[in-house]
Protein backbone atom coordinates (compact mmCIF):
# COMPACT_ATOMS: atom_id res chain seq x y z
CA UNK A 1 0.00 0.00 0.00
CA UNK A 2 1.54 3.14 -1.39
CA UNK A 3 1.45 6.22 1.35
CA UNK A 4 -1.02 7.77 -0.91
CA UNK A 5 -3.45 4.75 -0.07
CA UNK A 6 -3.11 4.64 3.32
CA UNK A 7 -6.24 5.93 5.65
CA UNK A 8 -7.29 9.03 6.21
CA UNK A 9 -9.24 10.95 8.87
CA UNK A 10 -12.67 10.82 8.87
CA UNK A 11 -13.41 14.66 8.65
CA UNK A 12 -16.86 14.32 7.47
CA UNK A 13 -18.82 13.37 10.56
CA UNK A 14 -17.65 17.14 12.08
CA UNK A 15 -18.70 19.04 9.55
CA UNK A 16 -19.29 18.25 5.45
CA UNK A 17 -16.84 21.07 4.43
CA UNK A 18 -14.60 24.36 5.16
CA UNK A 19 -18.03 26.26 3.55
CA UNK A 20 -20.25 23.80 4.14
CA UNK A 21 -24.05 25.80 5.85
CA UNK A 22 -23.63 23.22 9.11
CA UNK A 23 -19.59 25.11 9.57
CA UNK A 24 -21.14 28.99 8.59
CA UNK A 25 -23.60 28.21 11.31
CA UNK A 26 -21.67 27.11 13.82
CA UNK A 27 -19.22 29.78 13.09
CA UNK A 28 -21.73 32.72 13.42
CA UNK A 29 -23.11 30.80 17.23
CA UNK A 30 -19.42 30.59 18.20
CA UNK A 31 -19.88 34.33 17.62
CA UNK A 32 -22.76 35.43 18.96
CA UNK A 33 -22.11 33.40 22.00
CA UNK A 34 -19.14 35.01 22.62
CA UNK A 35 -21.02 38.96 21.78
CA UNK A 36 -23.08 37.79 24.72
CA UNK A 37 -20.55 36.46 26.78
CA UNK A 38 -18.73 40.04 26.74
CA UNK A 39 -22.27 41.40 27.95
CA UNK A 40 -22.29 38.94 30.70
CA UNK A 41 -18.39 40.35 31.53
CA UNK A 42 -19.69 44.33 31.44
CA UNK A 43 -23.20 43.35 33.24
CA UNK A 44 -21.67 41.77 35.89
CA UNK A 45 -18.39 44.05 35.95
CA UNK A 46 -15.71 41.27 35.76
CA UNK A 47 -12.55 42.99 35.21
CA UNK A 48 -9.81 44.18 37.37
CA UNK A 49 -10.32 46.90 40.17
CA UNK A 50 -9.84 47.78 43.39
CA UNK A 51 -9.89 44.87 45.92
CA UNK A 52 -12.80 44.03 48.10
CA UNK A 53 -14.41 41.01 49.96
CA UNK A 54 -16.27 38.74 48.17
CA UNK A 55 -20.77 39.13 48.24
CA UNK A 56 -23.49 36.56 47.16
CA UNK A 57 -23.66 38.59 43.87
CA UNK A 58 -20.06 37.86 42.83
CA UNK A 59 -21.31 34.29 43.77
CA UNK A 60 -24.13 34.29 41.44
CA UNK A 61 -22.48 35.87 38.95
CA UNK A 62 -19.46 33.46 38.64
CA UNK A 63 -22.12 31.08 38.50
CA UNK A 64 -23.66 32.33 34.82
CA UNK A 65 -19.78 33.22 33.73
CA UNK A 66 -18.12 30.89 34.09
CA UNK A 67 -20.65 27.78 32.50
CA UNK A 68 -21.08 30.29 29.48
CA UNK A 69 -17.26 30.57 29.30
CA UNK A 70 -16.86 26.81 29.13
CA UNK A 71 -19.66 26.05 27.05
CA UNK A 72 -18.25 28.56 24.43
CA UNK A 73 -14.93 27.16 24.78
CA UNK A 74 -16.46 23.96 23.67
CA UNK A 75 -17.91 24.34 21.24
CA UNK A 76 -15.12 26.73 19.43
CA UNK A 77 -12.56 23.94 20.20
CA UNK A 78 -15.05 21.73 17.82
CA UNK A 79 -14.97 24.34 14.96
CA UNK A 80 -11.48 25.14 15.36
CA UNK A 81 -10.01 21.85 15.65
CA UNK A 82 -12.01 20.93 12.17
CA UNK A 83 -10.31 23.97 10.63
CA UNK A 84 -7.34 22.57 11.63
CA UNK A 85 -7.50 19.25 10.43
CA UNK A 86 -8.00 20.99 7.26
CA UNK A 87 -5.33 22.89 6.70
CA UNK A 88 -2.37 20.70 8.73
CA UNK A 89 -3.27 17.90 5.90
CA UNK A 90 -3.59 20.07 3.04
CA UNK A 91 -1.69 23.59 3.24
CA UNK A 92 -3.30 24.80 -0.61
CA UNK A 93 -7.09 24.54 1.05
CA UNK A 94 -7.65 27.75 0.75
CA UNK A 95 -10.90 28.27 1.75
CA UNK A 96 -10.17 26.25 5.25
CA UNK A 97 -7.23 28.69 5.96
CA UNK A 98 -9.25 31.38 5.14
CA UNK A 99 -11.72 30.30 7.51
CA UNK A 100 -9.37 29.58 10.22
CA UNK A 101 -8.30 33.07 9.67
CA UNK A 102 -11.70 34.80 10.17
CA UNK A 103 -12.32 32.36 13.25
CA UNK A 104 -9.34 32.92 14.95
CA UNK A 105 -9.82 37.02 14.14
CA UNK A 106 -13.34 36.34 15.54
CA UNK A 107 -12.59 34.73 18.50
CA UNK A 108 -9.48 36.90 19.50
CA UNK A 109 -11.13 38.74 22.38
CA UNK A 110 -11.56 35.26 24.15
CA UNK A 111 -7.97 35.96 25.18
CA UNK A 112 -8.93 39.38 26.62
CA UNK A 113 -11.60 37.53 28.55
CA UNK A 114 -9.97 35.50 30.42
CA UNK A 115 -7.46 38.01 31.46
CA UNK A 116 -10.48 39.78 32.54
CA UNK A 117 -11.65 37.38 34.67
CA UNK A 118 -8.18 36.33 35.93
CA UNK A 119 -8.05 39.70 37.07
CA UNK A 120 -11.36 40.04 38.60
CA UNK A 121 -10.36 36.59 40.59
CA UNK A 122 -7.69 38.38 41.98
CA UNK A 123 -9.43 41.51 42.92
CA UNK A 124 -12.13 39.34 44.95
CA UNK A 125 -9.73 36.73 45.84
CA UNK A 126 -10.53 32.78 44.54
CA UNK A 127 -10.85 31.55 48.41
CA UNK A 128 -13.88 33.98 48.82
CA UNK A 129 -15.09 33.13 45.41
CA UNK A 130 -14.92 29.37 46.55
CA UNK A 131 -16.76 30.05 49.59
CA UNK A 132 -19.51 31.60 47.63
CA UNK A 133 -20.49 30.29 44.63
CA UNK A 134 -20.84 26.03 43.34
CA UNK A 135 -19.27 26.80 40.50
CA UNK A 136 -16.07 28.28 41.80
CA UNK A 137 -15.64 25.45 43.96
CA UNK A 138 -15.45 23.41 40.85
CA UNK A 139 -13.42 25.09 39.27
CA UNK A 140 -11.30 26.09 42.13
CA UNK A 141 -7.98 25.06 40.99
CA UNK A 142 -8.57 27.23 37.72
CA UNK A 143 -9.69 30.10 39.76
CA UNK A 144 -6.36 30.16 42.04
CA UNK A 145 -4.29 29.77 39.13
CA UNK A 146 -6.24 32.53 37.35
CA UNK A 147 -5.47 34.68 40.48
CA UNK A 148 -1.72 34.32 40.52
CA UNK A 149 -2.15 34.70 36.67
CA UNK A 150 -3.16 38.26 37.33
CA UNK A 151 -0.02 39.51 38.80
CA UNK A 152 1.70 39.09 35.31
CA UNK A 153 -1.13 41.30 33.25
CA UNK A 154 -0.77 44.78 31.84
CA UNK A 155 -3.54 46.56 31.36
CA UNK A 156 -7.11 45.54 30.14
CA UNK A 157 -6.57 48.57 27.26
CA UNK A 158 -3.24 46.70 26.50
CA UNK A 159 -4.32 43.26 27.16
CA UNK A 160 -7.14 43.82 24.20
CA UNK A 161 -3.90 45.23 21.75
CA UNK A 162 -1.83 42.94 22.27
CA UNK A 163 -4.55 39.98 21.38
CA UNK A 164 -5.47 41.90 18.63
CA UNK A 165 -2.22 42.18 17.13
CA UNK A 166 -1.11 38.65 17.66
CA UNK A 167 -3.03 37.45 15.12
CA UNK A 168 -0.52 39.32 12.44
CA UNK A 169 2.24 38.79 14.92
CA UNK A 170 2.88 35.63 17.14
CA UNK A 171 -0.06 33.36 15.13
CA UNK A 172 0.47 34.41 11.37
CA UNK A 173 4.08 33.89 11.88
CA UNK A 174 3.60 30.66 13.32
CA UNK A 175 1.03 30.06 10.79
CA UNK A 176 3.93 31.39 8.00
CA UNK A 177 6.19 28.35 9.28
CA UNK A 178 3.15 25.31 8.92
CA UNK A 179 2.75 26.51 5.28
CA UNK A 180 6.57 27.01 4.18
CA UNK A 181 7.68 23.36 5.97
CA UNK A 182 4.11 21.80 4.70
CA UNK A 183 4.63 22.68 1.07
CA UNK A 184 8.58 22.09 0.85
CA UNK A 185 9.59 19.32 -1.53
CA UNK A 186 13.26 17.92 -1.61
CA UNK A 187 14.68 16.69 -4.73
CA UNK A 188 16.37 13.68 -3.98
CA UNK A 189 19.72 12.44 -5.88
CA UNK A 190 19.41 8.66 -6.50
CA UNK A 191 18.64 5.88 -9.45
CA UNK A 192 15.77 7.60 -10.58
CA UNK A 193 15.98 10.98 -8.44
CA UNK A 194 13.07 11.79 -6.40
CA UNK A 195 11.41 14.87 -5.35
CA UNK A 196 9.92 14.19 -2.27
CA UNK A 197 7.82 16.17 0.44
CA UNK A 198 9.94 17.07 3.57
CA UNK A 199 8.01 14.69 6.41
CA UNK A 200 9.00 12.06 3.79
CA UNK A 201 12.50 12.85 3.49
CA UNK A 202 12.73 13.47 6.81
CA UNK A 203 11.10 9.67 7.13
CA UNK A 204 14.45 8.43 4.85
CA UNK A 205 16.65 8.66 7.66
CA UNK A 206 15.03 5.59 8.96
CA UNK A 207 15.91 3.78 6.08
CA UNK A 208 18.24 0.74 6.09
CA UNK A 209 20.48 1.77 2.98
CA UNK A 210 23.08 3.91 4.22
CA UNK A 211 24.00 5.92 0.90
CA UNK A 212 19.72 6.39 0.87
CA UNK A 213 20.36 8.18 4.81
CA UNK A 214 22.91 10.30 3.42
CA UNK A 215 21.78 11.18 0.43
CA UNK A 216 18.36 12.36 2.15
CA UNK A 217 19.98 14.25 5.18
CA UNK A 218 22.48 16.25 2.41
CA UNK A 219 18.98 17.00 0.95
CA UNK A 220 17.20 18.10 3.51
CA UNK A 221 19.85 20.61 5.22
CA UNK A 222 19.73 21.70 1.24
CA UNK A 223 16.43 22.43 1.20
CA UNK A 224 15.94 24.34 4.37
CA UNK A 225 18.54 26.10 3.68
CA UNK A 226 16.26 27.31 0.74
CA UNK A 227 13.93 28.67 3.36
CA UNK A 228 15.93 29.83 5.92
CA UNK A 229 15.61 33.53 5.19
CA UNK A 230 12.11 33.85 5.89
CA UNK A 231 11.64 30.78 8.68
CA UNK A 232 14.40 32.97 10.27
CA UNK A 233 12.30 36.25 10.30
CA UNK A 234 9.55 34.36 11.25
CA UNK A 235 11.12 33.24 14.52
CA UNK A 236 13.11 36.64 15.07
CA UNK A 237 9.57 38.35 14.80
CA UNK A 238 8.04 35.73 17.09
CA UNK A 239 10.57 35.88 19.36
CA UNK A 240 10.84 40.00 19.64
CA UNK A 241 7.11 39.87 20.43
CA UNK A 242 7.33 37.43 23.36
CA UNK A 243 9.98 39.16 24.55
CA UNK A 244 8.47 42.57 24.69
CA UNK A 245 4.93 41.51 26.46
CA UNK A 246 7.02 39.03 28.83
CA UNK A 247 8.45 41.99 30.19
CA UNK A 248 5.69 43.99 29.98
CA UNK A 249 3.80 41.54 32.08
CA UNK A 250 6.36 41.48 34.50
CA UNK A 251 8.45 38.37 33.75
CA UNK A 252 11.92 38.40 34.27
CA UNK A 253 12.96 35.53 32.61
CA UNK A 254 11.70 33.87 29.30
CA UNK A 255 11.34 30.98 30.94
CA UNK A 256 9.15 31.43 33.61
CA UNK A 257 5.58 32.01 31.75
CA UNK A 258 5.92 28.12 30.81
CA UNK A 259 6.74 26.76 34.19
CA UNK A 260 3.52 29.00 35.29
CA UNK A 261 1.58 27.55 32.15
CA UNK A 262 2.72 23.90 33.20
CA UNK A 263 1.71 24.39 36.91
CA UNK A 264 5.70 23.50 37.09
CA UNK A 265 7.79 25.50 39.83
CA UNK A 266 11.27 26.21 38.85
CA UNK A 267 12.87 23.85 41.84
CA UNK A 268 11.45 21.10 39.62
CA UNK A 269 12.77 21.77 36.60
CA UNK A 270 16.28 22.19 37.47
CA UNK A 271 15.86 18.79 39.52
CA UNK A 272 15.16 16.81 36.24
CA UNK A 273 17.45 19.73 34.41
CA UNK A 274 20.21 17.99 36.58
CA UNK A 275 19.35 14.44 36.45
CA UNK A 276 19.72 14.87 32.49
CA UNK A 277 22.64 16.64 32.48
CA UNK A 278 24.20 13.37 34.39
CA UNK A 279 22.91 10.62 32.07
CA UNK A 280 23.75 12.60 28.57
CA UNK A 281 27.46 10.39 29.34
CA UNK A 282 25.27 7.41 28.92
CA UNK A 283 23.09 8.52 26.18
CA UNK A 284 26.76 9.27 24.49
CA UNK A 285 27.57 5.52 25.15
CA UNK A 286 24.94 4.65 23.19
CA UNK A 287 25.51 6.67 20.19
CA UNK A 288 29.48 5.47 20.22
CA UNK A 289 27.76 1.93 20.65
CA UNK A 290 25.87 2.34 17.43
CA UNK A 291 28.28 4.04 15.60
CA UNK A 292 30.76 1.06 15.70
CA UNK A 293 27.69 -1.27 14.68
CA UNK A 294 27.21 1.05 11.42
CA UNK A 295 30.81 1.25 10.98
CA UNK A 296 32.09 5.00 12.10
CA UNK A 297 34.67 5.61 14.29
CA UNK A 298 33.88 8.12 17.26
CA UNK A 299 30.35 9.81 17.13
CA UNK A 300 26.95 9.44 14.25
CA UNK A 301 26.73 11.66 11.81
CA UNK A 302 23.59 13.07 12.00
CA UNK A 303 22.18 11.06 8.91
CA UNK A 304 22.63 7.25 10.72
CA UNK A 305 21.18 8.95 14.26
CA UNK A 306 17.93 7.04 13.18
CA UNK A 307 19.29 4.37 11.25
CA UNK A 308 18.00 0.64 11.89
CA UNK A 309 20.33 -1.55 13.66
CA UNK A 310 19.26 -5.49 14.26
CA UNK A 311 16.45 -7.30 13.01
CA UNK A 312 14.26 -4.35 12.21
CA UNK A 313 10.74 -5.63 10.78
CA UNK A 314 8.86 -3.89 8.96
CA UNK A 315 4.68 -2.99 9.52
CA UNK A 316 2.11 -2.67 7.21
CA UNK A 317 -0.92 -0.11 8.30
CA UNK A 318 -3.20 -3.09 9.39
CA UNK A 319 -0.28 -5.10 11.35
CA UNK A 320 0.55 -1.79 13.25
CA UNK A 321 -2.74 -1.38 14.72
CA UNK A 322 -2.65 -4.95 15.50
CA UNK A 323 0.43 -4.73 16.98
CA UNK A 324 -0.75 -1.92 19.40
CA UNK A 325 -4.12 -3.67 19.84
CA UNK A 326 -2.31 -6.55 21.44
CA UNK A 327 -0.13 -4.85 23.59
CA UNK A 328 -2.83 -2.36 25.18
CA UNK A 329 -5.10 -5.39 25.92
CA UNK A 330 -2.22 -6.02 28.54
CA UNK A 331 -3.33 -3.21 30.43
CA UNK A 332 -6.79 -3.64 29.92
CA UNK A 333 -9.81 -3.81 28.03
CA UNK A 334 -10.56 -0.08 28.29
CA UNK A 335 -7.01 1.04 26.48
CA UNK A 336 -7.79 -2.14 23.96
CA UNK A 337 -11.12 -0.78 23.06
CA UNK A 338 -9.91 2.84 22.60
CA UNK A 339 -7.55 1.75 20.11
CA UNK A 340 -10.14 -0.18 18.16
CA UNK A 341 -12.77 2.72 18.00
CA UNK A 342 -9.86 4.96 16.87
CA UNK A 343 -9.23 2.13 14.18
CA UNK A 344 -13.12 1.63 13.56
CA UNK A 345 -14.23 5.55 13.42
CA UNK A 346 -11.51 6.92 11.46
CA UNK A 347 -9.83 8.70 13.53
CA UNK A 348 -5.99 8.55 11.97
CA UNK A 349 -4.45 10.67 9.24
CA UNK A 350 -1.88 7.86 8.57
CA UNK A 351 0.41 8.54 5.52
CA UNK A 352 2.93 11.36 4.56
CA UNK A 353 1.75 13.08 0.62
CA UNK A 354 2.26 16.35 -0.45
CA UNK A 355 0.71 19.47 1.64
CA UNK A 356 0.49 17.63 4.48
CA UNK A 357 2.61 18.88 7.57
CA UNK A 358 5.54 17.01 9.49
CA UNK A 359 4.95 15.06 12.70
CA UNK A 360 2.53 13.73 14.41
CA UNK A 361 -0.29 15.02 17.39
CA UNK A 362 -3.58 13.86 18.73
CA UNK A 363 -6.56 16.30 18.88
CA UNK A 364 -9.32 16.87 20.77
CA UNK A 365 -12.27 17.18 18.96
CA UNK A 366 -14.84 17.31 21.16
CA UNK A 367 -15.92 15.13 24.25
CA UNK A 368 -14.21 12.10 23.88
CA UNK A 369 -13.25 12.41 20.36
CA UNK A 370 -10.02 12.85 18.74
CA UNK A 371 -8.44 12.98 15.59
CA UNK A 372 -4.52 11.63 15.18
CA UNK A 373 -2.53 13.01 12.63
CA UNK A 374 0.53 10.74 11.61
CA UNK A 375 3.76 10.20 9.00
CA UNK A 376 4.15 6.27 9.24
CA UNK A 377 6.26 4.82 7.30
CA UNK A 378 6.37 1.78 8.20
CA UNK A 379 8.85 1.51 10.98
CA UNK A 380 8.70 0.40 14.53
CA UNK A 381 9.30 3.92 15.83
CA UNK A 382 5.83 4.26 13.49
CA UNK A 383 4.24 1.66 15.63
CA UNK A 384 5.74 3.28 18.98
CA UNK A 385 4.29 6.86 17.33
CA UNK A 386 0.88 5.17 16.72
CA UNK A 387 0.97 3.84 20.81
CA UNK A 388 2.04 7.64 21.61
CA UNK A 389 -0.35 9.52 20.05
CA UNK A 390 -3.29 6.69 20.68
CA UNK A 391 -2.01 7.79 24.36
CA UNK A 392 -3.58 10.74 24.20
CA UNK A 393 -6.50 10.12 22.95
CA UNK A 394 -7.25 7.53 26.18
CA UNK A 395 -5.73 10.57 28.04
CA UNK A 396 -8.88 12.97 26.04
CA UNK A 397 -11.45 9.94 26.87
CA UNK A 398 -10.94 10.33 31.00
CA UNK A 399 -11.63 13.94 30.80
CA UNK A 400 -14.45 13.76 28.19
CA UNK A 401 -16.75 14.94 31.95
CA UNK A 402 -14.74 17.60 32.78
CA UNK A 403 -15.61 21.43 31.49
CA UNK A 404 -13.23 23.22 29.09
CA UNK A 405 -11.70 24.74 32.06
CA UNK A 406 -11.14 21.98 33.90
CA UNK A 407 -9.56 19.64 31.07
CA UNK A 408 -7.18 22.37 30.40
CA UNK A 409 -3.85 20.01 31.48
CA UNK A 410 -0.53 21.57 31.16
CA UNK A 411 1.93 20.11 28.36
CA UNK A 412 4.06 18.45 31.53
CA UNK A 413 1.41 16.26 32.23
CA UNK A 414 -0.50 15.92 28.77
CA UNK A 415 2.79 13.54 27.83
CA UNK A 416 1.58 10.94 30.37
CA UNK A 417 -0.80 8.55 29.21
CA UNK A 418 1.07 8.85 25.36
CA UNK A 419 4.53 7.48 27.82
CA UNK A 420 2.65 5.16 29.48
CA UNK A 421 1.39 4.03 26.47
CA UNK A 422 4.37 3.73 24.54
CA UNK A 423 5.96 1.70 27.16
CA UNK A 424 3.28 -0.94 26.99
CA UNK A 425 3.95 -1.42 23.39
CA UNK A 426 7.77 -1.28 23.99
CA UNK A 427 7.43 -3.97 27.12
CA UNK A 428 5.20 -6.02 24.70
CA UNK A 429 7.78 -6.07 21.85
CA UNK A 430 10.52 -6.75 23.72
CA UNK A 431 8.64 -10.09 25.43
CA UNK A 432 7.67 -10.96 21.74
CA UNK A 433 11.37 -10.73 20.33
CA UNK A 434 12.81 -14.24 19.71
CA UNK A 435 16.89 -12.86 19.12
CA UNK A 436 19.08 -11.10 20.46
CA UNK A 437 19.04 -9.31 16.87
CA UNK A 438 15.31 -8.73 17.46
CA UNK A 439 15.93 -7.18 20.83
CA UNK A 440 18.70 -5.07 19.42
CA UNK A 441 16.89 -3.85 16.97
CA UNK A 442 13.68 -2.81 19.18
CA UNK A 443 15.96 -1.38 22.07
CA UNK A 444 17.60 0.60 19.16
CA UNK A 445 14.28 2.44 18.22
CA UNK A 446 13.00 2.51 21.31
CA UNK A 447 16.17 4.33 22.74
CA UNK A 448 16.42 6.63 19.55
CA UNK A 449 13.07 8.07 20.39
CA UNK A 450 13.97 8.06 24.19
CA UNK A 451 17.43 10.27 23.13
CA UNK A 452 15.25 12.37 21.19
CA UNK A 453 13.55 13.27 24.14
CA UNK A 454 16.14 13.43 26.53
CA UNK A 455 19.26 14.29 24.76
CA UNK A 456 17.70 16.46 21.59
CA UNK A 457 15.39 18.28 23.98
CA UNK A 458 17.84 19.21 25.76
CA UNK A 459 19.87 20.62 23.23
CA UNK A 460 16.46 22.79 22.41
CA UNK A 461 16.07 24.25 25.37
CA UNK A 462 19.53 25.26 25.68
CA UNK A 463 19.04 26.72 21.65
CA UNK A 464 16.01 28.28 23.11
CA UNK A 465 17.70 29.63 26.28
CA UNK A 466 20.46 31.46 24.22
CA UNK A 467 17.83 32.67 21.25
CA UNK A 468 15.43 33.98 23.50
CA UNK A 469 18.72 35.75 25.40
CA UNK A 470 20.16 37.00 22.11
CA UNK A 471 16.71 38.47 20.79
CA UNK A 472 16.90 41.10 23.39
CA UNK A 473 19.97 42.51 21.89
CA UNK A 474 18.41 42.15 18.26
CA UNK A 475 17.48 39.97 15.18
CA UNK A 476 19.58 37.11 14.51
CA UNK A 477 20.36 36.14 11.47
CA UNK A 478 19.85 32.70 9.86
CA UNK A 479 23.40 31.89 9.82
CA UNK A 480 23.49 32.61 13.95
CA UNK A 481 20.56 30.30 14.44
CA UNK A 482 23.05 27.75 12.73
CA UNK A 483 25.46 28.48 14.79
CA UNK A 484 23.57 28.44 18.47
CA UNK A 485 21.52 25.16 17.08
CA UNK A 486 24.90 23.39 16.04
CA UNK A 487 26.21 24.41 19.63
CA UNK A 488 23.71 23.22 22.01
CA UNK A 489 23.81 19.99 19.94
CA UNK A 490 27.22 19.71 20.44
CA UNK A 491 26.80 20.66 24.24
CA UNK A 492 24.23 18.02 24.79
CA UNK A 493 25.10 14.85 22.14
CA UNK A 494 28.70 15.13 23.68
CA UNK A 495 30.81 12.25 21.69
CA UNK A 496 27.89 10.61 20.67
CA UNK A 497 27.22 12.69 17.18
CA UNK A 498 30.45 13.57 14.92
CA UNK A 499 30.22 16.96 15.62
CA UNK A 500 31.39 17.44 11.92
CA UNK A 501 27.86 16.49 10.64
CA UNK A 502 24.81 18.18 12.52
CA UNK A 503 21.57 19.51 11.78
CA UNK A 504 22.01 22.95 12.09
CA UNK A 505 18.81 23.96 10.48
CA UNK A 506 16.50 21.75 13.66
CA UNK A 507 15.44 25.33 14.32
CA UNK A 508 13.40 25.81 10.86
CA UNK A 509 12.32 22.14 11.14
CA UNK A 510 10.50 22.71 14.47
CA UNK A 511 7.46 24.60 14.65
CA UNK A 512 7.52 23.89 18.61
CA UNK A 513 9.39 27.17 19.09
CA UNK A 514 6.63 29.18 18.27
CA UNK A 515 5.32 27.79 21.61
CA UNK A 516 7.50 29.04 24.42
CA UNK A 517 9.76 26.47 25.98
CA UNK A 518 7.76 23.82 24.45
CA UNK A 519 10.41 21.76 24.53
CA UNK A 520 11.06 20.22 28.07
CA UNK A 521 7.11 19.39 28.93
CA UNK A 522 8.09 16.39 26.94
CA UNK A 523 11.19 15.15 28.79
CA UNK A 524 9.25 15.55 31.88
CA UNK A 525 6.45 13.40 30.66
CA UNK A 526 8.89 10.85 29.29
CA UNK A 527 10.45 10.23 32.83
CA UNK A 528 7.10 11.18 34.49
CA UNK A 529 5.22 7.91 32.33
CA UNK A 530 8.46 5.99 32.74
CA UNK A 531 7.83 6.62 36.95
CA UNK A 532 4.62 5.81 36.66
CA UNK A 533 5.14 2.46 34.51
CA UNK A 534 7.49 1.08 36.94
CA UNK A 535 4.66 1.14 39.91
CA UNK A 536 2.05 -0.29 37.31
CA UNK A 537 4.92 -2.93 37.04
CA UNK A 538 4.70 -3.54 40.83
CA UNK A 539 0.87 -3.43 41.10
CA UNK A 540 -1.20 -3.54 38.49
CA UNK A 541 -4.10 -3.78 39.97
CA UNK A 542 -3.75 -1.21 42.41
CA UNK A 543 -2.60 1.31 40.13
CA UNK A 544 -5.12 1.01 37.00
CA UNK A 545 -7.81 3.14 39.20
CA UNK A 546 -5.71 5.88 40.30
CA UNK A 547 -3.79 6.35 37.37
CA UNK A 548 -7.18 6.59 35.41
CA UNK A 549 -8.31 9.22 37.96
CA UNK A 550 -4.90 10.84 37.83
CA UNK A 551 -5.34 11.38 33.83
CA UNK A 552 -9.30 12.92 34.79
CA UNK A 553 -7.56 14.74 37.44
CA UNK A 554 -4.36 16.49 35.27
CA UNK A 555 -6.06 19.98 34.80
CA UNK A 556 -7.38 20.00 38.39
CA UNK A 557 -4.27 20.30 40.40
CA UNK A 558 -0.10 21.68 39.94
CA UNK A 559 2.17 18.64 38.93
CA UNK A 560 3.48 18.26 42.15
CA UNK A 561 0.70 17.08 43.83
CA UNK A 562 -0.68 15.26 41.18
CA UNK A 563 2.58 13.01 41.86
CA UNK A 564 1.79 13.31 45.25
CA UNK A 565 -1.04 10.61 44.39
CA UNK A 566 1.41 8.09 43.85
CA UNK A 567 4.16 9.03 46.58
CA UNK A 568 6.18 10.66 44.41
CA UNK A 569 8.31 13.41 44.82
CA UNK A 570 8.99 15.37 41.88
CA UNK A 571 10.79 18.49 43.47
CA UNK A 572 14.12 16.36 44.12
CA UNK A 573 16.59 14.31 41.40
CA UNK A 574 15.65 11.41 42.67
CA UNK A 575 12.99 10.08 41.03
CA UNK A 576 14.37 11.98 37.64
CA UNK A 577 17.75 10.00 38.05
CA UNK A 578 15.10 6.47 38.81
CA UNK A 579 13.00 7.05 35.92
CA UNK A 580 16.91 7.33 33.73
CA UNK A 581 18.06 4.18 35.49
CA UNK A 582 15.30 2.43 33.56
CA UNK A 583 16.89 4.19 30.06
CA UNK A 584 20.39 2.89 31.50
CA UNK A 585 19.37 -0.45 32.09
CA UNK A 586 18.40 -0.12 28.66
CA UNK A 587 21.30 0.96 26.97
CA UNK A 588 23.25 -1.18 29.13
CA UNK A 589 21.31 -3.94 27.41
CA UNK A 590 21.79 -2.68 23.93
CA UNK A 591 25.72 -1.97 24.22
CA UNK A 592 26.49 -5.62 25.39
CA UNK A 593 24.24 -7.40 22.15
CA UNK A 594 25.78 -4.33 19.94
CA UNK A 595 29.30 -6.13 21.14
CA UNK A 596 28.33 -9.28 20.97
CA UNK A 597 26.93 -9.23 17.45
CA UNK A 598 29.20 -6.62 15.89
Amino acid sequence: MSTLELPRWDTDSIYPGADSPELVQAVAAVTADLGALQSLFDEHDIRTGQARRATAADGAALDVVLPALDALLADNRRVSAYLMLLVTTDADDAVAAAALSRLQSATAPLGSLARRLEAWAARIGAADLIAVSDTAREHAFWLQRAARSAAHQMTEEQEDVAAELGLTGGVAWARLHGDVTARLEVDVPGTPPQRLPMAAVRGLANDPDAAVRRRAYTAELDAWATVATPLAAGLNAYKGEANVLNRRRGWTDSLDPALHENNVDRATLDAMNEAVVAALPDFARFGRAKARLLGHDGGLPWWDLMAPVGAVRRFAWDDATAAVGDAFATYGESLAQLAARADAERWVDVGPRPGKRDGGFCMPVGGDVSRILMNFDGSFDGVLTLAHELGHAFHNTRLADRTALQRRTPMALAETASIFCETLMLQSSLSAAGTDAERLGILDTDLTGARGVVVDIHSRFLFERALSAEREQGVLSADRMCELMADAQRAAYLDGVDHAHLHPYLWAVKGHYYTAYYNWPYTFGLLFGIGLHAQYVRDPEGFRGGYEDLLAATGLADAASLAGRFGIDITGSAFWSQSLDVLRLRIDEFCTLAGRLG
